[in-house]
């Protein structure tokens, strides 16, 4: 009586299964922090009027805390058009010649860091940019300046925000002819010695290079070894199962004399 083929096959399967746990597992811890910056308005359409931006920087620092929030303006808007509506308790907004700087005492760690700005008027285009660079307080800075490209997505993406159409007979209003900043509603603080006072220029938003292995590129390793994993379960299945049923083993011998000795 041939033995049964299912305890290699089980096997294989267990070690497929493992495989595919240790996979997953993997992927888990090599995946990107889920930290972003991103952009909201209360009314996204073209050349809609007194819009409020709700920007957030989530924090990804295990040891500091937000100190300074540099945004680079999309153009169609002017660092006179805009101005603070909400921030961090003690943060100022300090216009630039291409966007602004946002910054005061440092955020406590794991803070996000939270504000609102009042835009005169919004381009008439259908996506607005804003290239954001943070700095923590103790000099780290992370930089979301990056667009797709080729169809791929970027690993630290720029916070974009999609606009409606405009509404019909919507126009562009003249420009403002001065305007300053306001500061936070918030009682001012001076800024601490973690906030830096020059902030990043817009030449200088490049992005930061990668220490060690890319992600994709160690997706690609572990799918590789993955593959030869299973190939190896399903090598010790088929040897498994080709031994347990090999008419000429031991066991058919047994039966075969057995029952010539019986005749």
């Amino acid at each position: 009586m041939p033995l049964s083929t299912r305890p290699p096959v089980r096997a294989g399967r267990r070690l497929v299964l493992a495989g595919a746990l240790a996979l997953t597992a993997t992927l888990a811890l090599a995946a990107p922090a889920a930290a972003h910056a991103e952009v909201e308005a209360d009314k996204p359409q073209a050349l809609a009027e007194n819009v409020t931006l709700s920007f957030v920087s989530e924090a990804e620092s295990g040891s500091a805390g937000f100190t300074n929030l540099r945004v680079v303006l999309p153009e169609g808007i002017a660092p006179a058009d805009i101005a603070l509506d909400e921030g961090p308790k003690g943060w100022k907004l300090t216009a630039a010649a291409d966007g602004y700087t946002l910054a005061g005492p440092a955020l406590r760690t794991g803070v996000d860091a939270e504000y609102k700005i009042k835009v005169r008027q919004l381009p008439d285009v259908k996506e607005l940019v804003f290239k954001t660079v943070e700095t923590y307080s103790d000099g780290e800075v992370s930089r979301w300046i990056e667009l797709p490209t080729g169809g791929k997505e970027p690993e630290q993406p720029a916070p974009v925000l999609k606009l409606k159409a405009a509404a019909p007979g919507a126009k562009r209003v003249d420009a403002s002819p001065t305007a300053t900043p306001s500061p936070t509603p918030s009682a001012a603080a001076p800024a601490t010695a973690g906030t830096p006072d020059a902030s990043p220029k817009a030449d200088d938003m490049a992005g930061d290079e990668d220490d060690g292995m890319s992600t994709s590129a160690l997706v690609a390793v572990i799918v590789l070894a993955l593959l030869v994993l299973g190939g190896g379960a399903w090598w010790l299945a088929k040897r498994g199962s080709s031994g347990s049923s090999d008419p000429s083993g031991p066991s058919g011998s047994s039966d075969s004399s057995g029952s010539s000795g019986g005749s």
